[in-house]
């Protein structure tokens, strides 16, 4: 905007110019005119970067005087052009409304010298020419104004998806880490025990080793499959069992590792969101993986409850405990995250000589 108004002040003293050399107008115009010129241009950016009030009234009030006398001593175009120019610069220098509406009032009044009609002629044209610069000027800096905000919007917008991006991957990494976690890393859990089973058993009991291995095979092949099932697609849908049926499953493969394992449903069972669905099953199958690892029990208990509003499964043993809070792992520490995610809770307690308890909460 500054360079356009720039331009168009340097071409109105050309027009000034002209005049003088063409038609022998008054010299005192052209030494006006540059000065005019010469304000207008490299003046008016320095007044314009100051942001200041006093500098800008200043400002015009030495080019509003300026002008009139240019104006008077040579009425032709270039002059003309020197007040649009200024109007369009008091616009740009943000003056109040008031002053701006007394600058463009006072325009006409350079053809007071005028007859009458003339004078009220020529006047109503300058006072249209000056008001329009006004509008236009006002237009474009609001339009430019726009596009700087449309940048900035635009950028903002560039970091808000470069965050969500960030906040996607962490997210997907600490995903995939809790599925081999509660997946292969359950499986291979289950495959280790059943190995030391059947290698107690082998000396005395071939037989009963033989169908341990076959078990822990089975496994093995599990979880394989679920690795190239992830590898596949690591958000492939994917058909699952009925909760209660699933939990069912796991005690009995707890049963089979060495540890009874009984299920106990409560409430009316109802349909399951998968995220939900997902995240109980895995909260009961790191329970009964740590009661195989670390607890020592004798038995354990899986309850199942349906609540009006919540579901909540929990797994409890009846093994050495542990003295205070466990340390978090990656299984507790992944539950939690699905639990949160879920809006609901995960609570482990566990007491020496009493057994652990794994109890996770959601709304479903």
């Amino acid at each position: 905007m500054n360079r356009a108004l720039g331009v168009l002040t340097c071409g109105a003293f050309l027009s000034v110019v002209l005049g003088v050399l063409g038609s022998g107008e008054p010299v005192l115009s052209l030494v006006l005119g540059a000065v005019f010129t010469a304000l207008a241009t490299l003046g008016f950016g320095w007044v314009l970067d100051r942001h200041r009030p006093a500098w800008s009234a200043a400002y015009v009030a030495v080019q509003l005087p300026l002008a009139f006398v240019i104006f008077t001593i040579n009425a032709g175009v270039g002059a003309t052009l020197f007040l649009v120019v200024l109007v369009s610069q008091c616009v740009v220098l943000r003056l109040p409304l008031p002053a701006i509406a007394l600058v463009i009032a006072v325009v006409p009044l350079v053809h007071l010298g005028m007859s009458l009609g003339e004078g009220l002629r020529e006047g109503l044209g300058t006072l249209v020419s000056v008001f329009f610069a006004a509008v236009v000027t006002e237009l474009l800096l609001r339009e430019q104004r726009s596009r700087g905000e449309l940048a900035e919007a635009h950028e903002k917008l560039r970091d808000y998806a470069t965050q969500a991006e960030r906040l996607a991957t962490a997210q997907e990494r600490n995903r995939v880490a809790r599925d081999i976690h509660d997946g292969l890393g359950h499986s291979l859990t289950v495959v280790q025990m059943q190995v030391k089973a059947a290698r107690a058993v082998l000396p005395t009991d071939p037989g009963k080793a033989d169908e341990v291995l076959a078990k822990a095979q089975e496994q093995a092949e599990n979880a394989l499959a679920e690795v190239r099932r992830s590898v596949k697609a690591l958000r492939e849908p994917r058909t699952t069992p009925p909760l209660p049926e699933a939990l069912e499953a796991l005690a009995a493969e707890t049963s089979a590792a060495g540890v009874p394992a009984e299920l106990t449903v409560s409430g009316t069972e109802r349909e399951l969101p998968d995220e939900q669905r997902e995240a109980l099953y895995r909260a009961a199958q790191e329970g009964l993986t740590n009661v195989r690892k670390h607890a020592a029990a004798g038995r354990a208990d899986v309850v199942l409850d349906f609540a009006e509003s919540t579901v909540r499964v929990e797994v409890r043993d009846n093994g050495a405990g542990t003295e205070g809070a466990a340390s978090p792992g990656f299984g507790l520490l992944g539950l939690r995250e699905r639990a949160e995610h879920l809006g609901g809770s995960l609570d482990f307690t566990s007491a020496p000589g009493r057994g652990s308890a794994l109890s996770m909460e959601v709304p479903g």
